[in-house]
């Protein structure tokens, strides 16, 4: 538990819970490891947090008023499927269970929840290593962990606003990524002005070796 505590530190993590006590709880405990421990007492409180804090991870009950957990897990879907998610329930219906997988959560956890079989679950979301490799295009990947993009041979550097930037559009390969979303995920606090975004994106496409950002005139941007 010492080397998971030191990792721990570096990450933050939504509790989204409706009943006060277990949520003060959860809350007391993690707090010894995480940077941050953010509270929510229903979906929709958590939603409005992660939309300004962008956690390194969210925990979430699924019964809960004004905004559930499986609502809250396909919103967060809707804009970011890289986020760990890990449900704690007092339930284990078949139906939470296949709308959950295929939401992509990462872990499920009966209640009552002991210490040993949470801080597992949170090891296995946030610290086993992952594929951070991620195929942008044809012949173009981008490394996560590095922040370096790569074509063929040719290696580039990024910053982590313009990675952010590609991830975003990688999460919505097949849609368009409107401005609204960009702006909750890229600038987040921050007034984002359509002059700022097309100087950013402009910027962007100088640095890369291939063409890869399109842009849907008055909708957003996605990948060619």
């Amino acid at each position: 538990m010492i080397e998971l505590a030191q990792v721990l530190k570096n990450f933050t993590v939504i509790v989204a819970e409706d009943d006060d006590e277990v949520r003060k709880r959860l809350k007391n405990t993690l707090s010894f490891y995480f940077k941050k421990v953010y509270e929510a007492p229903n979906g929709k409180t958590a939603y409005q947090i992660f939309l300004k804090e962008k956690p390194s991870l969210i925990i979430s009950d699924i019964e809960m008023s004004n905004g559930d957990g499986i609502q809250l897990v396909n919103q967060i879907r809707q804009i970011d499927q890289i986020t760990p998610i890990i449900i704690l329930s007092a339930y284990s219906k078949e139906e939470y269970l296949l709308k959950l997988i295929n939401l992509k959560i990462d872990q499920y956890i009966l209640k009552p929840a002991v210490n040993k079989d949470l801080f597992e679950a949170i090891s296995k979301a946030l610290i086993i290593p992952k594929d951070h490799v991620l195929d942008i295009s044809l012949d173009v990947q981008l490394n996560t962990a590095n922040n370096i993009l790569t074509y063929k041979k040719e290696e580039v550097v990024l910053k982590k606003k313009e990675k952010d930037f590609l991830v975003l559009l990688y999460e919505n390969k097949n849609n368009i990524t409107r401005y609204n979303i960009i702006q909750e995920r890229i600038w987040k606090d921050k007034v984002m002005t359509q002059n700022a975004l097309k100087t950013f994106v402009k910027e962007l496409r100088k640095k890369l070796p291939v063409q890869i950002i399109d842009n849907v005139i008055q909708e957003g941007y996605k990948l060619v």
